[in-house]
């Protein structure tokens, strides 16, 4: 019999790249045919919390294993109670680590940490980034099984030549840089004055406002959508050619693998765990942080050598094939067993 599993996370009801893993991977783990329940649909924080830990009450006996997706900002804490609960009423739980700032979380909160992942059955890093972190900091119960897509979602286009159209996904929030992302097209509109770039996410602390103004100061060709749910960002790919993530922290953003199986030329700053993501001229190009000039520069080489860049989507494209959830579910179904 399949285990019975209750899952703690930001369950938003809003099917985009925002919302956090428990949308795609709860839908998986039911079609494997695990019996899931999943908390928190509440988007007032407060109310959210009190859900999930009623959660944990009202199923404790009849819950095998509760899986907690597990972030490094306020998340952190929903975290922390959920799995001190779980410690209370003696039920197993896993950790599910995303956020390039967890690393930071474990310095910062080091007694929190050691109650949360010393005393889980096991921590789940999607990258040899965090796994890394979590091992130099003690946590030897933690094990690597990659952030997984369904590849056939996003089907990949070959480019046979790639123009000056860049596409950013992600909220707007300050660690997130998406200012740097219109400094990258301002340079390019230096060289290619049809430059434009697409921005989808929806505001987070005040830098979409930021954004905007800077667009319009220098009559920038921006488009802002909004929010958008997954397969419409996967339709509207089609029309760009680069991928730009202009993060200053990061792991392995679920976007940025999205982008690289729709055949984006996908160009990131070099934080985090993208290393371990994307290999340097080979599947993408790294930049460092805050560095337009080098993101501009990456783009503009990659449109005048298109065979080059059409090999690293290539490229690309076979790495994340690897991700792919027919292949990562096996890794889950041994954990889960």
């Amino acid at each position: 019999m399949k285990k019975r599993i209750l899952y703690i996370g930001n369950d938003l009801q809003v099917n985009s790249f925002t919302a956090t893993y428990i949308s795609f991977f709860s839908k998986v783990l039911r079609k494997e045919g695990y019996i899931v329940r999943t908390a928190s649909t509440r988007s007032n924080k407060a109310m959210r919390l009190a859900e999930m830990l009623s959660m944990i009450l009202r199923y404790k006996e009849t819950t095998d294993i509760v899986l907690i997706d597990t972030y490094g900002a306020t998340n952190f804490y929903y975290a922390y109670l959920v799995g001190k609960a779980c410690q209370l009423l003696n039920m197993e739980y896993i950790p599910i680590l995303h956020g390039g700032n967890l690393p930071e979380r474990l310095d910062g909160s080091r007694k929190l940490s050691e109650s949360l992942f010393g005393n889980s059955r096991l921590n789940i890093a999607p990258s040899r980034f965090l796994y890394n972190s979590f091992k130099e900091h003690g946590f030897d119960n933690t094990m690597i099984i990659p952030n997984s897509i369904n590849t056939g979602n996003y089907p990949f286009k070959e480019r046979k030549e790639f123009r000056p159209k860049l596409l950013w996904v992600r909220r707007f929030q300050k660690r997130y840089n998406p200012l740097m992302a219109l400094k990258v097209l301002q340079i390019l509109t230096e060289k290619y004055p049809n430059a434009s770039l697409c921005m989808v996410g929806p505001e987070k602390d005040g830098t979409m406002e930021s954004c905007k103004s800077l667009a319009k100061k220098f009559d920038l060709d921006v488009r802002f959508t909004g929010k958008l749910k997954k397969k419409h960002w996967a339709r509207l790919a089609s029309n760009y050619d680069f991928f730009i993530n202009t993060t200053s922290i990061d792991n392995t953003p679920i976007s940025v693998i999205e982008a690289m199986s729709l055949g984006l030329a996908t160009i990131s700053t070099d934080v985090g765990g993208m290393p371990d993501l994307i290999q340097n001229g080979h599947d993408g190009i790294l930049v460092p942080e805050a560095d337009e000039k080098a993101m501009a520069n990456a783009i503009s080489q990659l449109i005048e050598h298109p065979e080059k860049a059409r090999e690293i989507c290539m490229n690309a494209r076979k790495k994340v094939e690897s991700f792919d959830w027919d292949l990562v579910k096996e890794q889950w179904n041994k954990v889960l067993a």
